[in-house]
């Protein structure tokens, strides 16, 4: 699920590039979050009225951490390559994982999951020649905004994947980033909103970006610790770099491969190894 869920999150995020030139980072932020409310809110129905005052402060919870990160990434990738942005953006899960250790094994993971990183941000950046490509400050600022709002997400969607409120728990959540985006998105984007080549590619960078991965994450944060899904997302910059270099022609040098494998062996290695102990214990679904 979790792998599902970065996959289809870093194809959304491809989209979202095709778009920033029409209607702007703010813009598509709107549109992604507007739109995938409305689907979620269509799919699920949620009974907000059944809730209790926990469940519907952990819905308000996420859905700020997930306005605060997805306008604060969408800014980054408008700046900096995908890959570049996204390992920058993973020094929040990373963080919080570390924080979440306890043992020395599975800081190991953490260890390597940060050397993964490192090899990759150095592949990503380092131009032919061995020469540095400069990064926008601003797009650096933006990314290390959302890894900050990244480890707030995992935390709030630990919390609301436990609490009972579902797929209807999720809606609701997604509605309240949209409310709180949308405005912004709607002063900054204007008419172009409403062009339908906009509305295409905002309905499927919604469902690609926010209605499937969002789905998949709270459901696999019922089965897996904080730390282990924080361990887990160092595979998305990983999937950011591939989807960079084969959708938007962004390099991925040999070096970079090197950070992946890293990566990848962080990611199978917290999750073998993650004891049962850790694991969340689930509250059943609520109707």
């Amino acid at each position: 699920m979790v792998l599902g869920s970065m996959t289809s999150l870093q194809f959304g995020a491809a989209i979202a590039t095709h778009l920033f030139d029409d209607i702007g980072a703010a813009g598509a932020s709107a549109l992604r979050l507007g739109l995938s409310a409305l689907v979620l809110l269509a799919w699920a129905r949620p009974s907000v009225r059944a809730w209790s005052t926990h469940q519907r402060r952990s819905v308000v919870l996420l859905g700020l951490s997930m306005a605060c990160m997805n306008t604060a990434f969408y800014e980054a990738i408008s700046r900096i390559p995908l890959g570049a942005a996204i390992t920058i953006e993973f020094l929040g899960p990373l963080g919080l994982a570390a924080a979440l250790s306890r043992r020395f094994r599975e800081f190991l993971w953490v260890l390597v999951a940060l050397g993964g990183v490192a090899v990759l941000s150095f592949g990503q950046q380092a131009g032919h020649g061995g020469s540095a490509h400069a990064l926008d400050p601003v797009g650096v600022v933006a990314a290390v905004v959302a890894a900050f709002f990244w480890a707030c997400y995992i935390v709030a969607g630990s919390r609301l994947a436990t609490s009972g409120p579902g797929r209807g728990g999720l809606a609701a959540a997604c509605t309240v980033a949209a409310v709180v985006v949308v405005p912004y998105g709607l002063v900054a984007a204007g008419g172009e909103l409403a062009h339908p080549r906009v509305l295409l590619l905002g309905l499927a960078m919604a469902v690609l970006a926010s209605a499937i991965p969002y789905s998949l994450e709270l459901r696999a944060l019922e089965d897996l610790a904080k730390r282990t899904f924080s361990i887990l997302t160092a595979l998305e910059p990983a999937i950011g770099a591939l989807v960079g270099f084969a959708l938007l022609h962004q390099d991925l040098r040999p070096v970079s491969l090197v950070g992946v494998a890293l990566v990848v062996a962080a990611g199978i290695g917290a999750t073998a190894s993650a004891p049962e102990a850790d694991q969340p214990v689930l509250v059943p679904e609520s109707s």
